[in-house]
């Protein structure tokens, strides 16, 4: 399928943001966005709130019927969001450089350990990418992932 460029009048801009995601999300982007801010803050994480805030703000320009079963579920992929998120934010001089590299890299271990079976050419890219990058980060970005995993609720569907 081809993939657009969502605005803030497309359909799909609007319907993953406040209604649908895909089967690994209960609630659109905006209330999954919501429920990570919560996480961060409750978990006292503090130094993640700004990137729980920013994290997904790329996801409803992303927006795309991916394949089939998109179409058939009525729901979207969201292929690189993390990397359109960064290109929203990379410029705004009031949010920082460790932000900024939590919202860019925050899908980082998830797509690596996705693309090392799917494709092997996408992981050798991205495994550059967290080769270069530090421990702390590393660290930092697995723990972040479990904030935004759970913010995720329950699964919409198992098939």
């Amino acid at each position: 399928m081809s993939r657009v460029k969502n605005n803030l009048i497309s359909k799909a801009f609007w319907k993953s943001l406040l209604f649908t995601q895909n089967k690994w999300h209960q609630h659109g982007v905006l209330v999954h966005t919501l429920r990570v801010v919560y996480n961060v803050i409750k978990a006292r994480e503090f130094r993640f709130f700004t990137a729980a805030l920013l994290h997904d703000i790329g996801k409803p320009y992303a927006a795309f019927k991916k394949d089939e079963e998109d179409i058939k579920f009525n729901e979207y992929s969201f292929t690189d969001h993390e990397e359109r998120s960064y290109q929203i934010i990379k410029n705004w001089y009031f949010v920082g450089s460790y932000t900024k590299s939590i919202v860019r890299y925050h899908y980082l271990i998830r797509d690596l350990s996705k693309s090392i079976k799917e494709n092997p050419k996408r992981y050798e890219r991205k495994k550059k990418i967290w080769d270069k990058l530090s421990d702390e980060l590393k660290d930092d970005l697995a723990l972040f992932l479990i904030h935004d995993d759970v913010a995720k609720g329950k699964k919409r569907r198992d098939t």
